[in-house]
C-alpha cells in the first residue's frame, strides 16, 4: 500500500510540475505574424479513389460533404467531413499527382489580409481565383515544397454549404 501512494504522489508531483512549466496560458499564445488561421482540409492523392473513399467513410467515419466530377463523370475530388469546419480532400493520383500528400489547406478569417501579409515576408502568393467549388483560393509554397491552399468560402460555395449543414 505504501508503495501505491508514493507512485500516486510521484505520479501527482509529475502532473503539478508539468502544468506549472507549460504554463497553458502561454502555450496558447501564437506570435505567428499571419493571424486567423484555421486548419481546414488536407488533400491526398489516391492511388485507389475506391478504396481510399470506402477507408475514409467506412472505417473512419466521414461522411461526403460533396464531390467535384469531370465530363465522363469521373471523380476529379470529393471532400470528405471530419467534423464542423474540418475536411481530408481525396483526388485520383496520375502520372503528374503522384499518391501522397497534395496540400494543406487552410481556412484564413480575412483571405486577403492574408495573402498581404505572406506577401510582406516575401513570400510568391498567387492571385486569388473562384474554383468549380466557388470558393476563392490562392496558394504558397512552404519551405518543404509542400502546397498550402488558402481559401475564402464565399456564401454559395460548396464548402460553406457542408459547413453550415453540418450537425
Amino acid at each position: 500500500m505504501r508503495n501505491l501512494i508514493g507512485k500516486f504522489a510521484l505520479f501527482a508531483a509529475g502532473i503539478t510540475v508539468g502544468v506549472l512549466l507549460m504554463q497553458p496560458g502561454r502555450a496558447q499564445q501564437n506570435e505567428a505574424q499571419v493571424e486567423g488561421l484555421r486548419l481546414n482540409h488536407v488533400g491526398i492523392f489516391t492511388k485507389d479513389f475506391d478504396e481510399s473513399m470506402r477507408f475514409y467513410t467506412k472505417t473512419m467515419g466521414f461522411r461526403e460533404a460533396f464531390s467535384l466530377k469531370d465530363k465522363d463523370g469521373k471523380p476529379v475530388l470529393t471532400y470528405l467531413q471530419i467534423n464542423r469546419e474540418q475536411f481530408v480532400e481525396l483526388a485520383p493520383s496520375n502520372a503528374q499527382r503522384p499518391v501522397g500528400l497534395s496540400h494543406v489547406g487552410f481556412w484564413p478569417e480575412n483571405l486577403d489580409a492574408t495573402v498581404s501579409a505572406l506577401r510582406e515576408h516575401g513570400l510568391n502568393v498567387e492571385e486569388a481565383r473562384v474554383t468549380q467549388s466557388k470558393s476563392r483560393i490562392t496558394n504558397v509554397i512552404d519551405p518543404n515544397g509542400v502546397r498550402l491552399e488558402l481559401l475564402d468560402f464565399l456564401p454559395d460555395s460548396l464548402q460553406r454549404k457542408a459547413i453550415d449543414a453540418y450537425k
